[in-house]
C-alpha cells in the first residue's frame, strides 16, 4: 500500500544500494526529480533500466550511480550523443559501465513478461538484426505448436521503478495522462514503485479506460510539482528545449559537467532548490 511521503524518505528507504533501478517516462513524465535525489544521496552500483536513456541517465551515469544500464536507445533527443555516457562506455569514466542493449520491442515486452511474473519474454523480432551479436541474452526458441522461431529475453523485473505521474488521491491511487510509454508495466513488474506527482487531490475522477496505478501496487507516492522538468506533464507544464541544447555543451566536458552537478544538484536541498538555483543561473546569464 502507497504511502504519501517525502521523495527524500522514498528514495532513501526503497533505493539501495546495487539495486535494479528503473526510471521510466516516454517524451513526457520523465522522473528527473527522483534522478536528482538519487545522485545527492550517492547511491552507487545500480543496474539501470530505460527504454530510452537520456538526459538524466547521463546524470546518473556521468555521477557514479550506474554500474551496468540495460536500454535500447541512449541519446539527448533532437540534440545528439549522450556525453556522459559516452565516456562511461569508451573511456571508462568515471567507472566502467556494462551495458545490455535491446530493441524498443524487446524492451516493452521484457516489462510485460516481468509484470506477468513470468521468466521471459517471447517476440517475433531481431531476426536479421546485429543485436544477438552483442547480447547474449537475445537467444531463439521454436514454438512449440507452429515450430516458428522465436526471439526470448529475460523479463524485467526491476528491485524499484520509479515514474512521474499527474495525479494521485489521498489513497495513494495514481492517474497518469497522454503519452504513456511503458510507465504501467515497469511499475507492475517491479518490487517497490516509486511516483512522484504534480499533485495530490481528493478525487482522481478517472475518466473511463484511463491508465490508473492502485495504491496496493505502489510503495510510494511523492508530491513533486514540476518533477518531470526538463520534460513536460501534460496538461502541467511544457518541454524546456533550450535545457536539452544547453546541455550538449555542459555535459560533453567532465569539469564542467561535475561544476554544473554539483552547483544545480549536489548543493541543493531538493527538486525546488535545483528549480530556484536552475532560474538563477539562467538569470545572470541573460545579465
Amino acid at each position: 500500500m502507497a504511502l504519501i511521503t517525502p521523495l527524500r524518505e522514498a528514495v532513501s528507504s526503497l533505493i539501495h544500494d546495487g539495486d535494479t533501478v528503473a526510471l521510466e517516462g516516454f517524451t513526457h513524465l520523465i522522473p528527473h526529480a527522483a534522478g536528482h535525489e538519487i545522485i545527492r544521496q550517492g547511491k552507487k552500483d545500480l543496474t539501470l533500466v530505460r527504454m530510452t536513456p537520456d538526459l538524466i541517465y547521463d546524470q546518473l551515469i556521468g555521477m557514479g550511480c550506474a554500474r551496468k544500464l540495460i536500454f535500447s536507445w541512449g541519446g539527448n533527443p533532437g540534440v545528439g550523443s549522450l556525453h556522459r555516457f559516452r565516456d562511461a562506455v569508451e573511456q571508462g569514466w568515471p567507472h566502467k559501465l556494462e551495458t545490455v542493449e535491446h530493441s524498443h520491442a524487446g524492451m516493452a515486452n521484457a516489462y510485460v513478461a516481468g509484470a506477468s511474473n513470468l521468466p521471459f519474454a517471447l517476440l517475433r523480432g531481431y531476426t536479421g538484426s546485429d543485436l544477438p551479436k552483442v547480447n547474449p541474452w537475445i537467444r531463439f526458441v521454436e514454438c512449440p505448436f507452429t515450430g516458428e522461431k522465436l526471439a526470448a529475453i529475460p523479463s524485467v523485473r526491476p528491485d524499484v521503478t520509479v515514474i512521474h505521474a499527474q495525479k494521485a488521491d489521498k489513497r495513494g491511487n495514481v492517474l497518469l495522462w497522454g503519452i504513456l510509454g511503458v510507465q504501467k508495466e515497469a511499475a507492475l513488474a517491479a518490487k517497490r514503485a516509486i511516483v512522484t506527482v504534480e499533485e495530490v487531490v481528493d478525487e482522481l475522477n478517472a475518466p473511463a479506460n484511463a491508465c490508473v496505478l492502485p495504491s496496493w501496487a505502489l510503495a510510494a507516492v511523492c508530491p513533486v510539482p514540476g518533477g518531470a522538468y526538463p520534460s513536460y506533464a501534460q496538461d502541467y507544464s511544457q518541454r524546456d528545449n533550450k535545457f536539452y541544447k544547453d546541455w550538449d555543451p555542459i555535459a560533453r566536458n567532465r569539469d564542467s559537467f561535475l561544476a554544473w552537478m554539483k552547483r544545480h544538484v549536489l548543493e541543493t536541498e531538493d527538486f525546488a532548490g535545483f528549480v530556484r538555483v536552475l532560474g538563477e543561473s539562467v538569470a545572470r546569464e541573460t545579465v
